[in-house]
């Protein structure tokens, strides 16, 4: 018996130690990385900090481009702007696929704008963009919807009669609801019993997808098979489905084709129009999963950008101070903000470019992957390989951004107070996966701000000098930490 188990233990080790070698990305020549455990990979090097912190320690060692092994499987990490513009925009096609993410793969299975690739990728993308941009012909255009919400927070935050509160609740809502109008085509009450629970389901699903057991699942998949976190995000997200589904079968019924509405309408008409066609993208499947993929890409990183934006206008109300005076210059007290605004407000432009880089909300980029034998940098990186481009390590590139590590709106002056483009500010990456939702996020975070501190003064009970505004490492991304404001009548 003890002879049989120690054969059996022999033959595992042997197994083991052959899994990097047979598996598929393993061939060619890839970037240097920390020497990989059988089976575990990089798991026992990267230990309780984390993904995010295991990454930045890597490029002190190897540079703007590695290795690193989730379990078994490896994975590229590039670091510096020009790394990251070289790959994803030089050699486009090559890295446009898009990777894997072991949380969401149940969730997604292929389907949907963000998650898909191939031809069913490039249709979806194409009629998001072309719907979304197409909007206001004939129908409210996007400004229009982010006003009304905006006017809507404007009401709450007269009604708080300036108390104190944590603004994350209103933050969340309004990113939440700018969505509901473009894919639903109306907007909820913030006190819609059905929009809190889609709201507390999304949050749900962030916190659990960026916790540390996930961080596990994308080292060892076969935890799939096992309870934990992954059990619940696929529960929150079925229930997300299914009150999409209920909403697509109401826009079925009321469906006008003379005049859709919203992306949801326009999606239906597309369905009926290519009915015939059994190789046809639009399907109920992908547009259910497509109004999913939008409200990831649409809320949770614009809500946390305005909640860090208002702590340091409490961290630096001398910033605060000269908004409130462009604002009195450029719009006054009598109409509301619009985006022809923003054109006229250089330093108002150069502060949220300043709060997107500080924040650095997502550091690591969504996974990409290569869609061929890529040859890059001098190393061969087979088809299928998952790449991580970290934009962290452009937006705190001491070559772009003399002070990387302080909040200051100068980073995107010129010595005449214009509006200066830097190329290393890349929030929602570049390339052909480049964020579907920048349109939006970049209205509603112009919109939004000006809107609040057009009405109002903020004032916190802790005085500047106190008031901390380290970010709350979240799994692989970032979030402002807690405070209390409040928001002052003007």
């Amino acid at each position: 018996m003890a002879l049989s188990i120690l054969l059996l233990l022999a033959l595992l080790t042997g197994l083991l130690l052959l899994l990097p070698k047979c598996h598929p990305k393993a061939r060619g020549h890839l970037p240097p990385g920390p020497q990989p455990l059988p089976f575990f990979g990089n798991f026992l090097h990267m230990g309780r900090r984390g993904l995010l912190k295991f990454f930045l320690e890597q490029r002190d060692k190897y540079g703007d481009i590695f290795t690193v092994y989730l379990g078994p499987r490896p994975v590229i990490i590039l670091c510096g702007i020009d790394t990251i513009r070289e790959a994803l925009v030089d050699q486009a096609e090559s890295f446009s696929g898009r990777g894997k993410l072991a949380i969401l793969d149940q969730v997604f299975q292929g389907y949907g704008v963000i998650f898909a690739n191939g031809e069913r990728w490039r249709v979806l993308r194409r009629f998001s963009l072309a719907t979304m941009r197409n909007f206001g012909m004939g129908k409210r255009s996007l400004e229009e919807r982010i006003q009304e919400e905006a006017q809507c927070l404007v009401g709450e935050l007269r009604n708080s009669q300036g108390a104190l509160q944590d603004p994350t609740f209103f933050f969340h809502s309004i990113t939440a609801n700018v969505i509901c109008s473009i894919v639903f085509g109306e907007r909820f009450a913030y006190s819609d019993p059905k929009f809190l629970r889609l709201l507390d389901l999304f949050h749900q699903t962030f916190e659990l997808a960026n916790s540390f057991s996930s961080q596990m699942f994308e080292f060892f998949s076969f935890l799939k098979y096992i309870p934990g976190p992954h059990n619940q995000v696929y529960r929150n997200m079925q229930e997300v489905k299914t009150f999409i589904g209920h909403n697509v079968d109401k826009h079925r019924q009321n469906l006008d084709p003379s005049a859709p509405q919203d992306l949801i309408d326009t999606f239906l008409l597309r369905m009926d129009k290519e009915k015939s066609d059994p190789g046809s993208e639009f399907h109920q499947t992908n547009l259910i999963h497509t109004v999913l993929s939008l409200f990831f890409a649409g809320t949770e990183s614009t809500s946390a950008t305005l909640c860090y934006g208002f702590l340091l206008m409490l961290k630096y109300p001398h910033v605060a101070e000269r908004i409130h005076k462009e604002i009195a210059q450029v719009i006054g007290s009598h109409r509301p903000p619009a985006l022809a605004d923003r054109a006229k407000m250089p330093y108002t432009d150069a502060v949220l470019h300043e709060i997107q880089r500080f924040a650095d909300i997502f550091p690591l980029s969504g996974a990409h992957m290569v869609t061929k034998d890529t040859y890059f940098r001098g190393y061969t990186i087979p088809k299928g390989t998952d790449v991580f481009p970290m934009l962290n390590s452009a937006h705190y590139d001491p070559h772009y951004f003399e002070t990387p590590d302080t909040f200051n709106p100068d980073h995107f002056l010129d010595a005449n107070g214009a509006l200066k483009k830097n190329e290393a500010f890349i929030p929602f990456s570049i390339g052909k996966r480049i964020c579907i939702g920048e349109s939006i996020a970049n209205a509603e975070l112009f919109l939004f701000f000006t809107t609040i501190l057009q009405n109002f003064s903020v004032a916190s009970p802790v005085a500047p000098e106190d008031i901390d505004i380290t970010p709350l490492e979240f799994g692989v991304s970032q979030v402002p930490p807690k405070y209390q404001i409040r928001f002052l009548s003007r």
